[in-house]
């Protein structure tokens, strides 16, 4: 039986990320993968979507051109060369992991996996042994009894974006950073797209403002949607999909040639041996303390499958903390009040820590302040007016308690924030910052500044 300091069951940008993390501390670390290195993120989710939403954006900026006083004639698309080209970029990664994992002498035991009592895992057949397992499954597209996944006419993320032709209607339900995201993309490569929301508003997580913004967006660039509302019934006999809708307005049948499921996740915990070794489980995911310990010693468990955000970077920073704390490392829980959250669609989307409905339930007495692009001068100059930034600070102590975004790059921006709060970092402290000009990012300081009364640019 092959022994080993560590061996990880999947490899996510969870499990590949805390097995090399295991071999830099002198760990003799194994990685488990049932399919490709680098999981559903480097493979079906983060980065690949990505891919998709660049090729999206640029053929917008080429049916756009006049507006920067360029001529383009004739620009259209591929849409198979735009799936292909999304795969590469995957593939790509998928290589760039398998090169880690050998530069890192990480053993790679290929098959799927299944952990045994005595620290052990099975993998097809044979028996491995570790001092510590840590358990890493990811998870995947949840289907809703309504809404039954076939694969071809309704489906989920994964077959979204390896579609083989582009659908003439598309209903995308759910409206969370997987349903806005492919919204974006199949409308923005001409799609006709209507977005069915069961709470109140889109994005339902983002702060009210960033909802509405994203909604008028939506809505301007031909995206239908319908909030309050929920698919009850589908039928996928015909041609395409006749999908009843339930809304304050009653019930109607919209048409489409395809249902995308965007409803969330379900974690990867069955059938991987939780019940033979005895790990507790509670409302699909696996308990663990704040070093992702399970109730059985040496079994651990990080990213989807437990109770914390269900992002990359999450995973990726669970994962680190648990073999540090492993190799005896003083560590510190993470702190879940400080992850910032990304959507790629455009305008694009970022945000960390309280939204200003959660800031006032919460007692806070709160300073607000909120920067349009419309007054950015780098907003104006690349044609990305859309959007704003708003900050929440206690008026009290100045302590930075949310951080909301819309706009173009936002993505990128949101670190400041992340940063900044993490270093306790007041209002004042922001305001006396010097950020560059002309860039999205003085936008940051510019809504600061609106908090504090010292708006310049308004």
């Amino acid at each position: 039986m092959s022994k080993y300091d560590i061996i990880v069951l999947g490899s996510g940008p969870g499990g590949y990320v805390t097995a090399i993390r295991a071999s830099q501390l002198g760990f003799k670390t194994a990685i488990v993968e049932k399919e490709n290195l680098g999981g559903v993120c480097l493979n079906w989710g983060c980065i690949p979507t990505k891919a998709l939403l660049k090729s999206a954006q640029v053929f917008e900026y080429l049916q756009h051109a006049e507006d920067y006083g360029l001529s383009v004639k004739g620009a259209d698309k591929d849409f198979d060369a735009v799936v292909q080209r999304s795969r590469g970029v995957a593939d790509g990664m998928s290589k760039g992991v398998q090169f880690l994992m050998k530069k890192n002498k990480i053993d790679i035991i290929e098959g799927y996996g299944k952990i045994k009592a005595g620290k052990k895992v099975e993998v097809e057949g044979k028996d491995y042994s570790a001092d510590h397992i840590i358990i890493a499954t990811g998870a995947r597209s949840r289907e809703l009894p309504s809404l039954p996944q076939d694969g071809k006419k309704v489906i989920g993320y994964r077959e979204a974006m390896s579609l083989k032709t582009q659908p003439k209607k598309m209903i995308v339900v759910g409206s969370g950073a997987i349903g806005v995201e492919f919204a974006y993309f199949y409308n923005a490569m001409g799609t006709e797209v209507t977005i069915v929301e069961f709470l109140p508003k889109v994005v339902p997580v983002e702060d009210d403002d960033v909802s509405k913004q994203l909604e008028r967006s939506f809505k301007k660039s031909g995206i239908k949607i319908m909030t309050s509302s929920e698919v009850t019934s589908v039928d996928t006999s015909g041609e395409g999909v006749m999908a009843t809708v339930k809304s304050k307005k009653g019930e109607e049948v919209i048409e489409a040639d395809i249902v995308l499921s965007a409803v969330g996740i379900k974690s990867n915990i069955e059938d991987i041996g939780l019940e033979d070794v005895g790990i507790v489980v509670d409302k699909d995911k696996i308990i663990v303390n704040d070093y992702y310990q399970t109730n059985i010693p040496g079994y651990y468990a990080i990213g989807d499958v437990t109770p914390g955000q269900a992002l990359a970077h999450v995973a990726s920073a669970e994962g680190i903390l648990c073999v540090e704390k492993i190799a005896g490392q003083h560590v510190e829980p993470l702190d879940y009040g400080n992850i910032p959250g990304c959507t790629y669609c455009s305008p694009e989307i970022a945000s960390v820590g309280l939204t200003e409905t959660q800031a006032k339930e919460e007692g806070y007495d709160i300073k607000v302040g909120n920067f349009p692009f419309s007054a950015s001068g780098k907003a104006s100059a690349a044609g990305n007016k859309e959007g704003f930034v708003k900050v929440i600070f206690d008026a009290k102590y100045g302590e930075w308690l949310g951080c909301h975004m819309i706009g173009a790059g936002v993505t990128d921006m949101i670190a400041e924030a992340v940063l900044g709060r993490k270093l306790e970092t007041t209002g004042h402290e922001v305001l006396k910052a010097v950020h560059p000009h002309p860039t999205m990012s003085e936008a940051v300081m510019e809504a600061v500044a609106a908090a504090y009364d010292e708006v310049i640019h308004l």
